[in-house]
């Protein structure tokens, strides 16, 4: 039996039961595609039911504010993809009358919708014949046929595309991807794969040379950035002050505290001493009560080195992009999860 046509027929005996997978509607396909970009399945299943129900429809998801898109995305992570999101649904409205594109090019054109996503949507609803690759299938592959080129070098892509497109034959595209997918998540995983009851045993190359914990190969990753972010978190009676993040950085829309960012750990000695503290506190009455632990928040190309100064005041704070915000209003705004996580544990609200 072809290698199609065994993963098809694992598949059906032990596919994961998935809300997305028992539609072939392409504007739930795509939601639960983008939610599941860089996120495990057991985390982003509860964003996908939080979205179908909040916004049922594109057209729904497209009249949306921004701000109440990224509240719903919060704590999910790698924001771009929440407004990217929105962007796309609102095109979808604009540019398509309200009726998602069924075209893999007309897919791409979408903001936020690449390669893979654009295949997944018209594979899964329109039964285009489109290679879906993700990390789950350059796996399989790579142990399957012996493909030792890199999978994070941009000549990758082709040869695993066209590797997965020949194997797909003439078998229904929407099938084959979705077999090949979760034959990588739940058979073929990255550490200890269940070689032993692997119907592909006879035929991989990877078993027969032994070669499947040396496969697939990676080249090494540049080390992340790591930033030093010193947050004031400063209260004034019932209120603190926040700041709305803008341009092209981490966490664009999004609400944190003041922040005074430093090229390395600073202490807090030297940290009163900064003249951006200087900028908020010259000639004001001001108690620092606190400053916590350094907290370790990791992003993907990107080392977050954060603590919180928690600071009263009797003055008002008067500069450019910071708001005094209710105490009570501000479990209504979008914030980064490292800033949703100093609120669960703060008592100083």
């Amino acid at each position: 039996m072809p290698f199609g046509e065994i993963i098809i027929d694992w598949y059906h005996s032990h596919k994961r039961d998935l809300p997305w997978r028992r539609t072939t509607d392409p504007y739930k396909i795509w939601l639960s595609e983008i939610i599941l970009q860089q996120t495990r399945v057991d985390q982003g299943l509860a964003y996908y039911r939080k979205f179908v129900k909040q916004y049922p429809t594109v057209q729904k998801l497209a009249k949306a504010s921004e701000h109440d898109v990224l509240k719903l995305w919060q704590g999910l992570g790698y924001y771009s993809r929440a407004r990217n999101l929105h962007h796309a649904a609102k095109d979808v409205v604009n540019r398509f009358k309200g009726k998602f594109p069924s075209r893999y090019d007309d897919l791409l054109s979408l903001k936020g919708v690449g390669e893979y996503t654009a295949a997944a949507i018209a594979s899964f609803s329109f039964n285009e014949k489109k290679a879906v690759v993700d990390g789950n299938v350059f796996r399989v592959l790579a142990r399957y046929l012996g493909i030792s080129i890199p999978v994070n070098t941009s000549a990758a892509k082709k040869i695993f595309n066209d590797a997965a497109m020949q194997l797909m034959d003439n078998l229904p595209p929407g099938d084959f991807n979705q077999a090949i997918m979760e034959f990588g998540a739940l058979q073929c995983k990255p550490q200890n794969p269940d070689c032993n009851h692997c119907p592909l045993q006879n035929s991989c190359f990877a078993f027969s040379n032994k070669k499947v914990n040396l496969l697939p190969l990676k080249e090494k990753k540049t080390a992340a950035r790591k930033r030093y972010f010193n947050y004031l978190f400063i209260r004034k009676g019932r209120h603190v002050y926040m700041r709305k993040r803008t341009g092209n950085d981490i966490w664009k829309n999004m609400y944190d505290f003041p922040l005074i960012e430093t090229a390395k750990k600073i202490s807090r000695e030297k940290l009163l001493q900064h003249e951006d503290w200087k900028k908020y506190f010259d000639g004001k009455n001001y108690s620092l009560l606190s400053s916590g632990k350094t907290i370790k928040h990791q992003l993907t190309h990107q080392t977050i080195f954060a603590r919180f100064f928690v600071i009263d005041t009797t003055n008002e704070i008067k500069l450019a992009g910071i708001r005094r915000i209710n105490t009570a209003d501000i479990q209504s705004l979008a914030v980064p999860r490292l800033i949703e996580k100093f609120l669960e544990s703060s008592e100083q609200l």
